[in-house]
């Protein structure tokens, strides 16, 4: 168990541990990952919501829910931390844009993962990623290497990158935000592979993303 902190009898960490749980059930029901496969969180002021350590999604509860500095303290009750939080940690340091992060394991874009070779922009969608999607190095899951590896892959303008042999990490505004952005990458991803399958798919160029990011962003403030 975590210290006490009187800031997490709030409204915004009860919403955050209950949001946590609800697109942790989305990410097994989506197909997004197996078991207790990826991982989730939410930042609230200075703090990361994340989800908990081996705990299936179905069975996940807000209680279950643990609360970090982002430090990497814990604060408050819950279970232990995603095994991937040095992930979550070193994203929300790099970026004060990032309120939430989404890691999955979801099948097509795994199959980039594992050829290690990037999602192309074949699809309009993979605007609401930056363009297309890149692959960060490999490194072991767990470590700060893969924490390291995912930074520098994502920098500032990229909102999801691969994770070679092994899945994807998606960021946004919100945990709604990067759950959105990891399903468009999942979805483009297939697009991808089926087009190929087929033939040979034409590519967005660096101006049509651009507008098409643009266009998105208007959608989303329109909401």
């Amino acid at each position: 168990m975590g210290v006490g902190d009187a800031a997490l009898m709030t409204d915004r960490f009860d919403e955050a541990r209950r949001d946590v749980c609800a697109y942790g059930r989305r990410l097994a029901d989506e197909g997004l990952t197996t078991g207790t496969g990826g991982n989730l969180s939410a930042r609230v002021d200075d703090r990361l919501v994340v989800s908990p350590s081996g705990v299936p999604y179905g069975e996940m509860s807000p209680s279950d829910v643990p609360v970090v500095t982002l430090a990497g303290d814990r604060v408050g009750d819950g279970r232990e931390p995603s095994v991937e939080l040095d992930v979550h940690l070193a994203v929300c340091r790099a970026r004060d844009d990032v309120g939430g992060v989404v890691h999955t394991h979801s099948p097509y874009a795994t199959t980039f993962a594992s050829l290690r070779e990037p999602i192309p922009a074949v699809h309009y969608l993979v605007a609401a990623a930056g363009g297309p999607v890149p692959v960060a190095p490999y490194a072991r899951f767990g470590t700060t290497d893969l924490a390291a590896n995912v930074v520098e892959t994502l920098g500032s303008p990229r909102d999801a990158c691969l994770l070679a042999n092994h899945g994807v990490v998606a960021v946004g505004d919100s945990l709604a935000d990067a759950f959105e952005t990891a399903v468009a990458v999942e979805y483009c991803a297939r697009i991808a592979h089926q087009a190929a399958a087929i033939g040979d798919p034409v590519e967005l160029d660096a101006d049509q993303l651009a507008d098409l990011r643009d266009a998105l962003d208007a959608y989303r403030d329109q909401g």
